[in-house]
């Protein structure tokens, strides 16, 4: 048997860690995933510095930049979107122009799909809904991208209006907003797409520059249109889906909307109010000014979750789209129950509750 010097042996275990260190990044440890919330931290434009956040019910303590711990690599570049859905996280990366699934219990990668034309030209995605084992995605080339939630491939590009935005299912269609934000002429319709044949079947004229859209339980849609920053201003616009009738408009500064057990949830948007409203459905009057009850400050509401089953809603703070974030969570009535800071993650957006 051959003897092996210690010299020759460390000589060989510098080699190994050196070959190991320019290869692969170690993957790091990651606590169980349990009940809690996933915060997609978006980052800024450019810099390639999406994180994604976990924050445990149990423990009560963040954990930053989960995603990398488990998979030993970033995300990529401006994190625009996030669901959870049918056991998988779904993470919409605009300017990096992929989806990236993982698993929604280690956050560990399954599959980076691409979403680009046929020659290389990114199509730059953002924003995501799941119905029926399928996953639509949203591009501003003008697509919504089918995505098969078994095989995690691209089915088929949807045609719809210019540089889509938000969308949401109701009934059997999905409406996708048409915000035309990158053009000369901005949109102004929500493209109807018939989710059995997967096609648009129609547009509804509704405002100047759509940018989110929500959904009732009565068939009634909710549209925030931005105007065109100048002498058109914000509008808030109601469609029945059957008619594609509009039943209210309303010039009101409305970034993002949500409805819930009756109200709709507006952000301010572009000169619009800094506060979370609510907002009665039939004549958009405020029920309240500021959702928050208990003198909580929130520098720069962000991103919206509300918890379906106890009414909690979860509001990201981006403070001054630098620094690093802040989530809250307040009850129905607007009292805080906790926060927790994002750090380093920058400007938190999308939020995935973890049942």
């Amino acid at each position: 048997m051959k003897h092996v010097s210690l010299k020759t042996l460390l000589f060989l275990l510098v080699i190994s860690a050196v070959s190991c260190t320019k290869d692969e990044v170690p993957v790091g440890e990651t606590p169980e995933v349990t009940r809690g919330v996933y915060v997609l931290n978006e980052g800024n434009f450019n810099a390639n510095n999406t994180t994604l956040t976990y924050y445990s019910f149990q423990t009560q303590t963040p954990v930053t930049d989960f995603y990398f711990n488990a998979n030993g690599r970033g995300l990529g570049d401006t994190g625009n979107d996030m669901i959870l859905y049918g056991g998988k996280l779904y993470i919409v990366m605009n300017v990096s122009s992929y989806v990236e699934v993982a698993g929604a219990n280690d956050a560990k990668s399954l599959k980076r799909i691409p979403l680009e034309t046929s020659s290389g030209v990114k199509r730059m995605p953002r924003f995501v809904v799941g119905y029926k084992n399928k996953v639509f995605v949203s591009s501003y080339d003008g697509t919504v991208a089918v995505i098969d939630t078994t095989s995690l491939e691209v089915e088929k590009y949807i045609q719809v209006g210019s540089n889509p935005e938000n969308m949401v299912v109701s009934g059997e269609n999905l409406y996708v907003v048409n915000s035309g934000g990158l053009n000369p002429v901005f949109d102004s319709t929500v493209s109807v797409i018939d989710l059995a044949s997967l096609t648009e079947v129609d547009k509804i004229t509704v405002g100047v520059n759509p940018a989110f859209i929500t959904a009732d339980e009565d068939g009634y849609l909710y549209v925030a249109c931005t105007g065109n920053y100048f002498d058109i201003p914000a509008s808030l616009v109601k469609v029945k889906a059957s008619t594609k009738e509009i039943v209210k408009s309303a010039d009101t500064a409305v970034g993002k909307i949500f409805y819930h057990d009756g109200l709709l949830y507006a952000t301010g948007g572009y000169f619009g109010s800094p506060h979370l409203r609510t907002l009665h459905t039939d004549d958009f009057s405020q029920t309240r000014d500021n959702f928050i009850t208990d003198g909580t400050i929130v520098s720069i509401p962000y991103g919206v979750k509300i918890d379906e089953e106890n009414g909690d809603v979860y509001l990201t703070d981006v403070k001054d789209f630098s620094s690093s974030g802040e989530v809250f969570c307040f009850d129905k009535n607007g009292r805080k129950k906790f926060s927790f800071s994002v750090a380093p993650g920058v400007n938190p957006h999308a939020i995935a509750l973890i049942k």
